[in-house]
C-alpha cells in the first residue's frame, strides 16, 4: 500500500477475534475473543513498542463475557463492551472495570424489548455510547429472534436515555467517527447473513452520516467493499481504514479508493501506540500491527 503503510507485523498469536480498544495509560490492548464451548473472553495484551510479545503477554480480564464483541474505551477509563448475549442470557452494553473485570449494566432494552446482539460501539468525546444492534444472534442460533429491527443507538449514560439513531439496515455492523465527530461511518454487512450464507445482492457497504448533535443526518454511501465489511477505524487525516475480505481497505472521506493493507482475515482494527499511529488488527488468530504514515485516531 504505497505512501500508507510503512510496516506489518504479527504482534501475538491468540485468540483475538473482536473488540480491540487501546489504552495508553497501561500500553495494553484488549481484545475479546472467538465464540467457543466457553463462551467468550475479554483478554489483555500487554505490548512491548512494536515487536512481537510473547504468550506471557495475554492474560484474562473476563473468562466469560457473554459473547462479548465490539469494545470501546470511556473518559471514565472503562472498557465499554458489546455483550450479544445468549438463550439464557440478555444482551446489554456494559461498563467493564478494567483491574477488577467486573461488569456493570449500561442498558440492555429498548421501549421494554430486548437489545438484539449488539455488535460495536464507538464512545463520543461527550460520553455519549453509540452502537449498532444487528440480529446477527438469531441468524447464528444463540440468541431468540429479534424484536427490534437492526438499528444504531445513541446512549446518553449521564440520564440513561437511548434513542435510535439511524435505522433501515440489514444488519449494522462497525462504526467510528471521523475525527472531529461530524460524520459517523457505519458498515453494513446484510450481505453475511450469519448463517454461512453470502447473498451479494444485499449490503456490503459502508455508509456515512452527518452528525447533527445528538441525532444522525441523511446517509450516503461511502464505498462498497468485496465480501462483508467489519470493523471501522479512522486516522487523524480522515481516511476510513475498513476491515473486509482480503485486509484493510483505506478510503478518502470522499470515498475515493486509497489502497489496501493486504491481510487475510481481518476482523476489526483500532488506532493506538506511543503516539496513537499504530492500527492494530484482529485476524481470530493473532493481533497484527501496522504503522501509518498519518497520526492515527481512535476509533
Amino acid at each position: 500500500m504505497t505512501g500508507t503503510l510503512t510496516g506489518l507485523v504479527r504482534l501475538v498469536t491468540a485468540d483475538a477475534h473482536e473488540g480491540p480498544s487501546w489504552f495508553a495509560d497501561e500500553d495494553a490492548l484488549y481484545v475479546t475473543t472467538t465464540r467457543g464451548p466457553h463462551g467468550t473472553a475479554i483478554l489483555r495484551i500487554a505490548l512491548d513498542g512494536l515487536l512481537p510479545v510473547g504468550p506471557h503477554a495475554v492474560t484474562v480480564l473476563r473468562a466469560d463475557a457473554n459473547v462479548a464483541n465490539g469494545t470501546a474505551a470511556d473518559a471514565a477509563g472503562r472498557l465499554i463492551v458489546c455483550e450479544q448475549g445468549s438463550r439464557t442470557t440478555p444482551a446489554r452494553i456494559a461498563a467493564v472495570d478494567r483491574a477488577t473485570g467486573a461488569a456493570t449494566t449500561l442498558v440492555d432494552s429498548y421501549r421494554g424489548l430486548p437489545l438484539n446482539s449488539p455488535n460495536d460501539v464507538v464512545v463520543r468525546r461527550d460520553g455519549t455510547v453509540w452502537f449498532t444492534d444487528p440480529a446477527y444472534g438469531a441468524a447464528q442460533g444463540f440468541r431468540e429472534p429479534a424484536r427490534l429491527p437492526d438499528q444504531v443507538y445513541r446512549l446518553d449514560p449521564a440520564t440513561g436515555g437511548l434513542t435510535v439513531v439511524a435505522t433501515g439496515f440489514d444488519h449494522p455492523n462497525g462504526l467510528a467517527f471521523d475525527p472531529d465527530e461530524r460524520v459517523l461511518y457505519v458498515a453494513d454487512s446484510g450481505a453475511d447473513r450469519g448463517d454461512g450464507r453470502f447473498e451479494p445482492d444485499r449490503p456490503h457497504e459502508v455508509l456515512a452520516f452527518p452528525v447533527l448533535g445528538d441525532r444522525l443526518g441523511p446517509r450516503r454511501r461511502l464505498a462498497e467493499l468485496p465480501g462483508a465489511p467489519d470493523g471501522i477505524a479512522v486516522d487523524a487525516r480522515g481516511r476510513v481504514h475498513v476491515a473486509a475480505c482480503g485486509g484493510v481497505h483505506v478510503f478518502a472521506s470522499s470515498g475515493e479508493p486509497v489502497g489496501l493493507i493486504a491481510l487475510p482475515g481481518a476482523v476489526n482494527l483500532t488506532f493506538g501506540g506511543p503516539d496513537g499511529t499504530v492500527l492494530f488488527v484482529t485476524t481470530d488468530t493473532a493481533v497484527w500491527a501496522a504503522v501509518p504514515d498519518a497520526e492515527g485516531a481512535s476509533s
